[in-house]
């Protein structure tokens, strides 16, 4: 297995087995797969294609995240944020806008290719992870499975059992799920935040769980014990964890490399796809710089052609492709069954006796489980605020079954989506529900100071978009585009909106199913 890290990491990078050069490629490059995206459903299929000993293509927009700036640290900390954090930006976009109503999160940087971007629309922002791992470089590593019920309500005609006794553990083990060790967890000072949100939430009445990551929690005890580089204790995860988490570079992607059948090119941003001879396909790129500049338009030939680029970069692609007439036979529900997995964001203000920790762990363990809640069913996760300093504040990720939807459009050459504001402010109605609870229970009251215009609740972005290519509706049953054939999707559009948890190692799970029916059904001599 070749590490990804050992790679060169300029624009011009082609990461594969025998070495990583900077050498200008042909003009028209094929390969019998293509995957576009580097993210959970595009790493699996990398994976899956390179061990069967087809030659793969991984064609990322964003850059190999493996070379330290002046600092000697790939990744810059959630808490100091220059220019590797955000994508191509003058200001850094964080979920939080102020602190004691202060401008005190966001700094002025330099446009650059980072690490996390925020994609915005009418009335919805969607975060999105940029580079060689997508967005297991930028989130919390949460790696829950859904419940089981409610991922047959979501998807009727797949096969849970299978799922559940198949594909979940083949996911978990490939991307590393561990489990936080609880004895250590009930003694650290890393973890009292969380500690003190059980505690409200026991006093209310809640089940709260625990929740496994990708995050080596190994590792992070050897942090605290000063044996291991900090990162997870050293405020890093929004923008990259420089130690300890295991990210699709290291995991899957690392592996399919491995293979020496997989090739990944960074800094090339698909931009068109269409029909070629036939029955193949032709994927247009526009490779760019550090600064942004196209600096090479490029095509590609294949005859499968996987997309992973996630719920907007995935639709898009098909939109686009079905509007201009470049692929004319894509079902009409393309673009619809969009949904935010109900995100919504919020802060509770503790009483001065509850402190919360200037020490705490960017890695998120428990959650606030009222799903069972049918009059409003809940998952809260306990979210850090690393700010080294006592602040009393305990911040949460709420994901509530809003069962609203929307339909992105394409015209003109840009990409519409029609999500409301009213339809944010049924998550928000959800999640104050719940939190109502909890503060009468205790005598809190909620942050006002966090999410800019005196809110209490952040429901215009969302961490976790849904939807847009949804499994048996604009595919069939196993990522197969409706309308073309070896055409597929692995990713998060495929999942109608809502999942209850967070989705990773659902998409990841669903995309190993595709795979498995698809080298034995369509990759056959």
């Amino acid at each position: 297995m070749v590490a990804l890290q050992t790679a060169a990491a300029t624009g011009l990078t082609r990461i594969g087995l025998s070495s990583a050069h900077a050498a200008e490629p042909p003009a028209l490059d094929n390969a019998p797969a293509i995957v576009v995206g580097s993210g959970y459903g595009g790493a699996v299929a990398a994976l899956r294609l390179g061990q069967a000993g087809i030659r793969t293509i991984v064609l990322e927009m964003g850059r190999l995240w493996n070379s330290a700036g002046p600092d000697g640290k790939v990744f810059c900390s959630t808490t100091a944020p220059d220019h590797r954090s955000t994508w191509f930006r003058t200001r850094t976009e964080a979920p939080l806008a102020t602190f004691l109503w202060l401008d005190l999160v966001n700094k002025d940087i330099s446009p650059y290719p980072g690490v996390l971007d925020r994609v915005r629309f009418a009335h919805m922002s969607v975060y999105c992870g940029r580079g060689v791992g997508g967005g297991s470089l930028v989130n919390g590593g949460m790696a829950v499975t859904p419940l089981k019920s409610y991922f047959a309500e979501q998807f009727p005609t797949v096969d849970a059992d299978e799922m559940y006794s198949t594909y979940y553990p083949r996911a978990r083990s490939q991307l590393g799920v561990n489990p936080i060790d609880p004895a250590w967890f009930e003694a650290t000072d890393w973890y009292r935040f969380s500690r003190v949100s059980r505690k409200h939430a026991e006093r209310t009445g809640l089940r709260t769980t625990f929740v496994p990551n990708v995050y080596d929690f190994g590792h992070m005890q050897r942090e605290e014990a000063g044996t291991a580089p900090k990162s997870a204790l050293a405020a890093e995860l929004l923008y990259g964890n420089n130690h300890g988490k295991r990210s699709l570079d290291k995991t899957y992607l690392a592996a399919a490399v491995g293979t020496g059948n997989v090739t990944i090119h960074t800094l090339e941003r698909v931009s068109a796809i269409r029909l070629g001879e036939g029955g193949t396909y032709v994927v247009q790129t526009q490779r760019i710089d550090n600064a942004g500049n196209v600096v090479e338009t490029k095509e590609y030939g294949c005859g499968y052609l996987f997309l992973g680029g996630g719920s907007v970069g995935t639709t898009e692609l098909l939109l686009r492709a079905r509007e201009t007439g470049a692929l004319p036979d894509l079902d009409a529900s393309v673009g619809t069954g969009w949904g935010t997995n109900g995100n919504v964001m919020l802060g509770r203000a503790n009483h001065l006796w509850d402190t919360v920790g200037a020490h705490q762990s960017t890695v998120p363990v428990m959650g606030i489980d009222d799903w069972a809640n049918t009059a409003n069913p809940v998952f809260a996760e306990i979210a850090p605020l690393p700010m080294g300093l006592e602040h009393w504040v305990s911040l949460y990720l709420a994901i509530t079954k809003n069962q609203e939807r929307a339909t992105f459009s394409y015209s003109g050459g840009s990409l519409a989506l029609s999500w409301t504001a009213a339809q944010s402010a049924v998550s928000s109605a959800m999640a104050k529900k719940l939190f109502d609870r909890i503060n009468r229970a205790n005598a809190t009251i909620y942050r006002y100071d966090l999410f800019g215009g005196n809110r209490a609740f952040a429901d215009d972005f969302t961490y976790h978009p849904l939807g847009g290519c949804v499994l048996g509706r604009a595919t069939d049953d196993y990522g197969r585009v409706k309308g073309y054939s070896k055409l597929y999707v692995t990713d998060g559009s495929l999942v109608p909106g809502s999942l209850g948890v967070n989705p990773f190692v659902t998409i990841t799970a669903l995309a190993e199913r595709t795979m498995a029916r698809v080298l034995v059904e369509d990759t056959a001599p």
